[in-house]
C-alpha cells in the first residue's frame, strides 16, 4: 500500500507543478492577450516577464525565452510582439500536459 501512496503522491505533485506553471502562464497569456486594448504596454511588458518566468520554471526553456523576447520588444513594435508571443504560445502547446493513466483499484 505504501508504494501506491508514493506512486499517488508523485503524479499529484507533477500535476500541482504542472498547474502551477503552465496551465497559470497559459491562462494569463490569454489574459494578456484577449485585453490588449486595455492594458498599455507597460503593463503587457510586466505582465509578460511574469509568464516567462513561470515557463522557465516549468522547464520550457524555448517559449520562456521567446516570451522575454516578446516583452522587451512590446515597447518598441507591437507587431514583432504579437509574432514573438504567438511563437511562444506554439511552442508552448499542452505537449506538456500530463496524460491520464488508468489507475488501479487497490483493496
Amino acid at each position: 500500500m505504501e508504494v501506491s501512496r508514493k506512486r499517488q503522491r508523485g503524479r499529484v505533485l507533477h500535476r500541482f507543478k504542472y498547474v502551477k506553471t503552465c496551465v497559470l502562464a497559459r491562462e494569463l497569456c490569454v489574459l494578456v492577450r484577449a485585453n490588449r486594448v486595455a492594458l498599455n504596454k507597460e503593463d503587457v511588458q510586466a505582465c509578460c516577464s511574469f509568464i516567462c518566468e513561470l515557463c522557465k520554471e516549468a522547464g520550457c526553456g524555448e517559449p520562456s525565452e521567446l516570451c522575454k523576447k516578446a516583452a522587451s520588444i512590446v515597447l518598441d513594435s507591437e507587431e514583432e510582439y504579437l509574432d514573438l508571443c504567438e511563437q511562444s504560445c506554439k511552442k508552448c502547446g499542452e505537449a506538456k500536459q500530463p496524460t491520464a493513466k488508468k489507475t488501479t483499484y487497490v483493496a
